[in-house]
């Protein structure tokens, strides 16, 4: 295993990174966002790629977050779930061995069926969770409808689902229902009929795990945040600078950039996210004008309960490049809730901590006043 400093990553299987003073391309196997973890400068993992397919000659295999290394090759997630059922380290599965690997049942393909001594058979279905913050893992970083369509086969079936959350350091486990609530609800309802575990592995440089903890799954938390109101972040990206006449403001000269734009809605956040994601709509908000023009834009919710929005917008503030003096602000006191930066928002640590912040850490308070 060599190590790079992560530099980009271009598509969704491939990074560059800089080893030695020169910048190499590594396949990645991953399909998962991975916004919190593949930063600018963070240590990587990676391996002489093996096999006469492969295209790019190093694999990456893990990125170091915190001082330990996160498991990132989704393939190798399935032989450490093999290696944890045999070793009898799962909760609820100590009774059971695999019986088969990449199952079939109808037109699904499971990772394991298992089978105990009274021949009592389960498919099970293996998660990599990469998305965690200092107590919480989460799943999925995206939206994943095969994985919800797994969730549903598996309830039907009384299968069950593994997560195996590639951090030592977490407690608990939930369902990501900021970013895909369909597959968070899928697995909420079905909670009775599935068997469901989560567990923490810690990784060593040479990436073998040296200890396994079960974690807790706080439904009450999901019951009480996964709701369709909170608040949200629009980034959108101008690819050339333009003039824009905005309402009642008047014309903005919006230079070339990335945008974050703040709002909330205590109620129906889905409705109004759909509705700013159209661009053919009637011109009734600062930020309709604005997104007519935009060259790209992707939502960001954040469920929640209390009305936020101005505290994010806050926060934001602090670590954009400029802002739009009034945009957005006809119903509160904030300076702005439109702000521009230079560089892709996605690709700054302190933009990213803001989003974890008030997507999973603010749950930790949640869970410390529960208990």
């Amino acid at each position: 295993m060599e190590k790079a400093l992560f530099i980009d990553r271009p598509n969704r299987f491939t990074i560059v990174c800089k080893k030695d003073n020169r910048y190499i391309k590594a396949y990645l196997p991953n399909p998962g966002r991975l916004w919190e973890l593949l930063l600018p400068g963070r240590r990587v993992f990676i391996k002489r790629s093996s096999g006469k397919s492969r295209l790019l000659p190093y694999t990456v295999w893990a990125v170091e977050k915190n001082g330990h290394p996160v498991l990132l090759h989704t393939h190798y997630t399935n032989t450490v779930a093999e290696e944890l059922i045999l070793n009898r380290l799962i909760p609820g599965l100590e009774e059971f061995s695999i019986r088969e690997k990449e199952s079939r049942y109808a037109n699904h393909r499971f990772d394991f069926l298992l089978e105990n001594r009274k021949s009592k058979r389960v498919f099970l279905e293996v998660k990599s969770c990469t998305l965690f913050g200092s107590r919480i893992a989460m799943f999925p970083d995206a939206v994943t409808k095969r994985g919800r369509s797994h969730i549903e086969t598996l309830a039907n079936i009384g299968g069950g689902v593994l997560f195996v959350v590639h951090s030592p350091e977490v407690d608990f486990f939930l369902p990501e229902f900021h970013t895909d609530p369909e597959f968070s609800k899928s697995l909420y309802e079905n909670r009775h009929k599935l068997f469901i575990s989560a567990v923490a592995l810690r990784w060593s440089e040479s990436l073998s795990y040296t200890k396994v903890k079960p974690l807790r799954i706080p439904w009450y938390i999901y019951e009480k945040e996964a709701e369709d109101r909170g608040s949200y972040i629009l980034l959108i990206r101008v690819d050339n600078s333009k003039r824009i006449r905005v309402g009642s403001i008047g014309s903005i000269h919006f230079r070339r950039g990335y945008y974050l734009y703040v709002g909330s809605a205590m109620g129906s956040l889905s409705t109004r996210i759909n509705r700013h994601l159209r661009k053919k709509k009637p011109l009734r908000w600062h930020i309709d004008y604005l997104v007519k023009e935009a060259d790209y834009i992707k939502a960001l919710p954040i469920r929640m309960l209390e009305p936020l929005e101005c505290l994010i917008s806050e926060a934001i503030r602090e670590t954009a490049d400029d802002s739009i003096k009034g945009f957005g602000t006809s119903d509160c006191r904030c300076e702005s809730h439109l702000y521009w930066m230079k560089k892709n928002p996605i690709m700054n640590e302190k933009f990213i901590e803001i989003l974890m912040e008030y997507r999973i850490e603010r749950l930790n308070r949640i869970s410390e006043s529960e208990n």
